[in-house]
Protein backbone atom coordinates (compact mmCIF):
# COMPACT_ATOMS: atom_id res chain seq x y z
CA UNK A 1 0.00 0.00 0.00
CA UNK A 2 2.62 2.27 0.48
CA UNK A 3 4.47 1.84 -2.38
CA UNK A 4 1.18 2.48 -4.45
CA UNK A 5 0.42 5.59 -2.65
CA UNK A 6 4.36 6.99 -3.36
CA UNK A 7 4.25 5.63 -7.28
CA UNK A 8 0.87 7.73 -7.76
CA UNK A 9 2.41 10.72 -6.20
CA UNK A 10 5.60 10.41 -8.36
CA UNK A 11 3.33 9.65 -11.64
CA UNK A 12 1.02 12.70 -10.75
CA UNK A 13 4.49 14.74 -10.13
CA UNK A 14 5.61 13.81 -13.46
CA UNK A 15 2.29 14.30 -15.33
CA UNK A 16 1.99 17.83 -13.99
CA UNK A 17 5.37 18.67 -15.18
CA UNK A 18 5.04 16.75 -18.53
CA UNK A 19 1.93 19.56 -19.41
CA UNK A 20 3.20 21.69 -21.66
CA UNK A 21 2.70 25.53 -20.49
CA UNK A 22 1.13 27.47 -23.44
CA UNK A 23 4.05 30.33 -24.82
CA UNK A 24 3.07 33.86 -24.52
CA UNK A 25 2.39 35.71 -27.58
CA UNK A 26 2.70 39.18 -27.84
CA UNK A 27 0.43 40.87 -29.99
CA UNK A 28 2.18 44.00 -31.83
CA UNK A 29 -0.05 46.98 -32.09
CA UNK A 30 -1.97 47.97 -35.12
CA UNK A 31 -0.21 50.33 -37.13
CA UNK A 32 -2.62 53.30 -37.69
CA UNK A 33 -3.57 54.15 -40.93
CA UNK A 34 -3.34 57.29 -42.32
CA UNK A 35 -7.21 58.39 -43.92
CA UNK A 36 -7.10 61.85 -45.75
CA UNK A 37 -9.92 63.96 -44.59
CA UNK A 38 -12.11 66.25 -46.04
CA UNK A 39 -9.90 69.74 -47.46
CA UNK A 40 -12.89 71.97 -45.90
CA UNK A 41 -15.25 74.37 -47.34
CA UNK A 42 -12.67 76.43 -48.95
CA UNK A 43 -14.93 78.15 -51.88
CA UNK A 44 -15.02 78.94 -55.51
CA UNK A 45 -11.60 80.34 -55.34
CA UNK A 46 -9.78 78.51 -52.82
CA UNK A 47 -8.76 81.19 -50.38
CA UNK A 48 -9.90 81.24 -46.53
CA UNK A 49 -12.01 84.83 -45.65
CA UNK A 50 -9.81 87.13 -43.42
CA UNK A 51 -9.14 87.15 -39.72
CA UNK A 52 -10.85 89.87 -37.77
CA UNK A 53 -9.40 92.66 -35.91
CA UNK A 54 -8.27 91.98 -32.22
CA UNK A 55 -10.58 93.15 -29.43
CA UNK A 56 -9.76 96.20 -27.50
CA UNK A 57 -7.84 95.41 -23.88
CA UNK A 58 -9.68 95.81 -20.93
CA UNK A 59 -9.09 99.25 -18.13
CA UNK A 60 -6.59 97.92 -15.14
CA UNK A 61 -8.41 97.36 -12.60
CA UNK A 62 -8.31 99.48 -9.12
CA UNK A 63 -5.71 98.25 -6.20
CA UNK A 64 -6.45 97.21 -3.01
CA UNK A 65 -6.92 99.59 0.20
CA UNK A 66 -3.73 99.59 2.03
CA UNK A 67 -4.48 97.42 5.96
CA UNK A 68 -3.96 100.13 9.01
CA UNK A 69 -0.46 100.62 9.64
CA UNK A 70 -0.25 100.90 13.58
CA UNK A 71 0.47 103.88 15.63
CA UNK A 72 4.09 104.56 16.87
CA UNK A 73 5.19 102.96 20.14
CA UNK A 74 6.23 105.06 23.31
CA UNK A 75 9.78 105.82 23.07
CA UNK A 76 11.88 104.93 26.46
CA UNK A 77 12.59 106.77 29.28
CA UNK A 78 16.05 107.69 30.70
CA UNK A 79 16.37 104.34 32.73
CA UNK A 80 18.36 101.93 32.17
CA UNK A 81 17.68 98.32 33.30
CA UNK A 82 21.06 96.09 33.67
CA UNK A 83 20.50 92.55 33.82
CA UNK A 84 22.90 90.27 36.08
CA UNK A 85 23.07 86.78 35.83
CA UNK A 86 22.95 84.46 38.93
CA UNK A 87 26.48 83.82 40.55
CA UNK A 88 27.99 80.35 39.58
CA UNK A 89 27.65 77.96 42.29
CA UNK A 90 30.92 76.70 43.70
CA UNK A 91 31.57 73.16 42.95
CA UNK A 92 31.71 71.68 46.76
CA UNK A 93 34.31 68.93 47.53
Amino acid sequence: MNHSISLLALCGVLGLAACDRPAVVTVPAPTPVVVPGPAGATGATGATGSTGSTGYTGATGNTGTTGDTGATGKTGGSTTVIVVPPAASAPSN
